[in-house]
């Protein structure tokens, strides 16, 4: 079905100060569309470029939101659910029961109990090794195995989805693979390997990847679906304007590509001679380490999704010299 959305409710946008969430608030801003409620943790500093000259009407604390819509009772259009944890590396498994699971079911109920249709944010982690291999297909999900307390919530949330038989009207979840881009100069070591990349030739002259330690694949081999910030956020609008059958949706390009491709696309947007070395994997995540991963998109397509997808070399092109060379913002 399709949708409109009206001018005078508001769309939501939890993680609004973070990476997708601050990039998704100025394609919206973009399109006309204003009337927005952040939610976020806003107090951190490093995150406050983000949302410089984005358009809003309410920026609301993460903890206070929904004693929030009791109080105020917006009419509401549509939620982007983006907020999470996403720190791979947390392995306290009740932060992210809280904030991922948790959190995110008082979402999905307010959007039930209000009518409000609802995309939310997932993740390729949650495909563990990819033995299974990467299909969105529902009947899968109970049977995945994250590798990380990250990707188990993400999954927990995905199951506890489809058990539903109450439901917003429409309902989009989509598993994000490698996305990079503008507006992740805050997220340290959880940054994407395009922006570590680029900080280091800056300040090295070269790249280090990490060696492989399978012999099936060579050194810098390692494949992953890297993913353009701005299709992500072409999926999330495209999605609220059509509302196609509600599904658990893989939002990746369908196109592995290596880290050596990566490492040399970046070079290319810096006009810098590539000079690429290799390192040990730290052993905290060898046996966690996923070789390939590569979204299958036929469901989003099946769906009538038709935009075409930011090559890697014409997205980090992009991201190279719009932002990171300048260190603008989305």
């Amino acid at each position: 079905m399709s949708s409109t959305v009206s001018k005078n409710n508001s769309i939501v946008v939890t993680g609004a100060a973070g990476f997708i969430g601050s990039c998704l608030v100025s394609y919206l801003n973009s399109k006309g569309l204003d009337n927005l409620i952040l939610v976020d943790e806003f107090e951190r500093n490093d995150k406050l470029n983000n949302l410089v000259q984005k358009k809003f009407s309410h920026k609301i604390e993460r903890d206070l939101f929904f004693e929030w819509l009791e109080e105020t009772k917006p009419g509401i259009d549509f939620i982007f659910h983006l907020g999470a944890r996403t720190d791979t590396t947390e392995f306290d498994y009740a932060v992210h029961q809280r904030l991922n699971l948790e959190y995110s079911q008082d979402v999905w109920n307010y959007a039930v109990l209000h009518h409000i249709p609802l995309v939310y944010a997932s993740s390729a982690a949650t495909y563990g090794s990819g033995a299974l291999g990467y299909n969105d297909d529902h009947g899968t999900v109970n049977t995945l195995e994250p590798l990380n307390p990250y990707g188990v919530s993400k999954n927990e949330f995905d199951k506890w989805a489809l058990r539903q038989h109450s439901t917003p009207p429409f309902w989009a979840g989509l598993k994000f693979f490698n996305v990079y881009g503008p507006n992740e100069y805050h997220k340290g070591r959880m940054a994407s390997v395009i922006f570590h990349a680029f900080n280091q030739v800056k300040q090295n002259g070269y790249v280090n990847l990490f060696r492989s330690h399978r012999p099936d694949y060579k050194d810098g081999e390692q494949l992953r679906d890297f993913v353009y910030v701005k299709d992500i956020l072409h999926i999330c609008y495209w999605l609220m304007k059509h509302q196609p059958a509600s599904a658990i949706y893989n939002a990746g390009t369908g196109k592995a590509r290596s880290f050596y491709d990566l490492a040399l696309a970046t070079f290319a947007g810096m006009g810098i001679p590539p000079d690429i070395r290799f390192i040990d994997m730290p052993e905290d995540i060898r046996d966690k380490y996923q070789y390939f991963t590569e979204a299958n998109m036929t469901k989003l397509k099946t769906a009538g999704y038709t935009n075409a997808f930011y090559s890697l070399e014409a997205g980090i092109d992009d991201y190279v010299k719009n932002y990171l060379i300048t260190g603008n913002y989305y």
